[in-house]
């Protein structure tokens, strides 16, 4: 008996129904077997059915001899199934990778409950992928299982049957079924969720949601939108035969209210002729079920289908009003602002008074927070004022911190009055830069991508990055700080404006180069990592390659499993993708069980390196700042040549590398096996990496750029025997 019975209702989707297949049968998780039903599809759909069962025997097809409708095709799916658990998969949909592992994971650590929900992605058809607003309900639910009574925010999620996967012996003691028509999901979730005893919720991304341009049949013009009055009455009569749900009506009520009107809202659902008799019957449906009060957004279905319109009509001219009102509110702002920039702008320029921000004014962090600690110890005349986002920004300060907000009346004051400016990222462009002031640009660690001008070369990188602007703002920088040779290199041809290269080394690199032992323990005991454990650090970099710049390179659960339990595997992921579709991709699961640990949140990355014995990453400029810990470090490198191609390399990190370079998750796995990732051949490559990219990394960065730009002394150079570096053939700096 398998675990999973896959039902694959088919119809017309012949372009996507392979992809649908292979995401089921090339899953890790192989104990399952997948009902096919031939909706007596009029395309290719029943020969490629055919075509996956002649090969692989989990599938099994049924072709029905008259088009049936979704959920009876459901339907006749259900009595060839032998499986454990049911799982509905539109054929126009596909699984995640590793979504059925962490399906049957959960079920196993729940005991085998009625139903399981897991989240999901919405896939355009531009490319694009969002996540479930909603996502949050899952991971509120808890480990254990529960009833909808007992967590009714479960029913906020999507009502549609294929984000949970249901308890065969359940769904058949109950003997649920899918009506004919549109809408039939409403009348099996509800039923289901309200009668199930045991629900537990998955946190993870496990089902890819097609948004087509066309075809979708929710999204078709037609009258059969009225099934959902059908509907309705359907999940009504099933609370009428359960006597113990009758206190859930009045919440129905107001969700097919809520349903409906919605439908009733969208251009694209109803002919305009229909939408009188549409309103009508909802109202209609609406009386027949009322049981309690009325909330006020839906007491339009207690008026005239005139009414409603007028209410409509009203409602976005509000809106429309609304919309330019603020648009005259940030003019007048935007004045008001001006104005204060004008008159403090002519007044002289204050001379220990010095601004910060970092990671797009994100808090204390990187580069500035050295130099800002510095400046405080050994230029404590110099008040240093931090730029911070927003008030949730600013909550998060360390305490005494001063700071103002960005694009405040008080960061106009203390923009137009500062002597210095500190920053890793590009200010904004409506700050002027006055004569006699002092822009260092600290940047983000020693470049490998492209990176400005560079990217003029490759438009799939340079898409929606406005290099022309970028060099504008960089046309304001006095210094930028280098780490090593290469770096002065690359910044002077990505940014060919009027500045001077400072080798300072980089400053958030100090405690890094003065690491002693026992530095990171308070950072392990924040991440929960076991007293005596190996800590291994996974910091994976974006894609150019991918829309939203995430590609599942590594099962995260296979590599900490073969990394064992006298081993943690700690996962830190590009600031770009932390508030993505990434960590719901089983992260956030993976470290809810205590597989791996989740770090991405924690402020200062340098914590989270000096926590770790070794750092598994790609092409993450993060190699090289932890190379000053001089620890071993494993490239994944099995996507370098689409890397290298999309965006753009300065040199070939794989001849170059800082250890050894896996390109397969296999060899990844054997070098940790074989103990070779922190063997001779490690170290030798370790320390030409560090020779060439640690340079002017001293552990006094931050004292030199204070000691350079603040208090005016002559810089001490950072000691250096190292060669020019990364200048082999394939360096692409040794041809410009």
């Amino acid at each position: 008996m398998p675990r999973f019975s896959i039902i694959v209702p088919v119809f017309k989707v012949q372009g996507f129904l392979r992809e649908c297949l292979d995401s089921v049968l090339e899953q890790s998780y192989a104990d399952v077997e997948v009902i096919a039903v031939d909706d007596c599809s009029p395309d290719g759909c029943g020969a490629i059915l055919d075509e996956y069962a002649a090969r692989d025997p989990r599938v099994r097809v049924l072709h029905l001899p008259e088009n049936v409708g979704l959920g009876r095709a459901r339907n006749a799916g259900m009595p060839l199934a032998g499986g454990d658990y049911l799982f509905f998969l539109d054929s126009d949909d596909t699984l995640t990778p590793g979504a059925l592992r962490a399906v049957a994971d959960r079920l196993d650590e729940t005991a085998d409950p009625d139903v399981l929900v897991f989240d999901y992605a919405r896939t355009y058809w531009w490319g694009g992928t969002r996540r479930n607003v909603l996502a949050r309900v899952l991971a509120e639910a808890g480990p254990g299982t529960f009833s909808a009574a007992e967590h009714p925010e479960i029913l906020d999620l999507l009502m549609v049957v294929w984000n949970k996967v249901y308890r065969r012996a359940f769904v058949e003691r109950e003997g649920f079924a899918f009506p004919p028509g549109y809408y039939e999901d409403t009348p099996w979730t509800f039923p289901v969720m309200l009668s199930a005893e045991r629900i537990a919720a998955l946190d993870r991304i496990c089902l890819a949601y097609r948004q087509r341009r066309q075809g979708n049949i929710l999204s078709t013009t037609s009258r059969k939108h009225f099934d959902i009055h059908d509907q309705y009455e359907r999940v009504f009569a099933f609370v009428g035969s359960r006597p113990e749900l009758a206190h859930w009506r009045p919440y129905l009520h107001r969700k097919m209210g809520e349903h409906c009107l919605d439908i009733l809202s969208k251009e694209d659902r109803l002919p305009e002729g229909d939408k009188a008799e549409f309103f009508r019957l909802t109202a209609a449906l609406f009386r027949r079920h009322k049981s309690g009060p009325v909330p006020a957004e839906l007491r339009l279905l207690e008026g005239g289908f005139t009414r409603y319109r007028v209410r409509r009509q009203a409602d976005r001219a509000g809106r429309e009003l609304g919309r330019r009102g603020q648009q005259a509110r940030r003019a007048v702002a935007a004045r008001v602002k001006h104005g204060w920039s004008a008159v403090h702008g002519h007044r002289p320029l204050d001379p220990h008074l010095a601004v910060y921000s970092a990671f797009s004014h994100r808090g204390v962090l990187g580069d500035p927070a050295a130099v800002y600690t510095a400046a405080r110890e050994l230029a404590p005349h110099v008040r240093g004022v931090w730029v911070v986002r927003d008030e949730e920004q600013a909550a998060l300060l360390p305490p005494d911190t001063e700071h103002v907000l960005l694009d405040s009346l008080a960061y106009r004051r203390i923009t137009a009055r500062a002597t210095y400016f500190v920053n890793n990222v590009n200010w904004p462009g409506s700050l002027v830069k006055r004569p006699g002031t002092v822009h260092v640009h600290t940047h983000q660690g020693t470049p490998l991508k492209y990176m400005a001008a560079d990217l003029l070369h490759k438009p799939g990188a340079r898409h929606g990055v406005d290099v022309p602007q970028m060099l504008r703002r960089a046309d304001r920088w006095d210094y930028s700080l280098v780490a090593n040779r290469h770096s002065e290199l690359v910044w002077g041809r990505a940014y060919p404006c009027h500045f001077t290269s400072l080798r300072s080394g980089s400053p958030r690199n100090d405690v890094l180069v003065r690491a002693r032992p026992g530095d990171g323990e308070a950072a392990r005991a924040r991440l929960g990592v076991p007293a005596g454990n190996r800590v291994v650090l996974y910091a994976p970099t974006r894609r150019d390659y991918v829309r939203g710049g995430h590609a599942e390179r590594l099962d995260l659960a296979a590599f900490a499993d073969g990394l064992g339990a006298d081993h943690t595997l700690v996962v830190r992921l590009h600031p770009s993708l932390a508030d993505g579709p990434a960590r719901g991709m089983g992260l956030a699961e993976l470290h809810r069980r205590g597989v791996v640990v989740d770090a991405t949140d924690e402020p200062c990355v340098e914590d989270v390196m000096l926590a770790s014995d070794a750092l598994v990453t790609d092409y993450s400029a993060l190699m090289f700042d932890y190379a000053n810990l001089d620890r071993p470090i494993v490239l994944l490198a099995d996507d370098w040549g689409a890397y290298a191609a999309s965006r753009g390399a300065y040199f070939d990190i794989t001849a170059d590398a800082p250890g050894h370079v896996a390109l397969s998750q296999r060899e990844l796995a054997e070098l940790f096996a074989s103990e070779a990732w922190r063997d001779g051949e490690s170290d030798r490559l370790r320390a030409g990496f560090r020779s060439r990219f640690c340079e002017f990394d001293d552990g006094r960065a931050a004292e030199r750029v204070v000691r350079t730009l603040m208090l005016g002394e002559r810089p001490v150079p950072p000691s250096t025997t190292a060669a020019l570096p990364a200048q082999a053939g394939h360096d692409v700096l040794a041809s410009s």
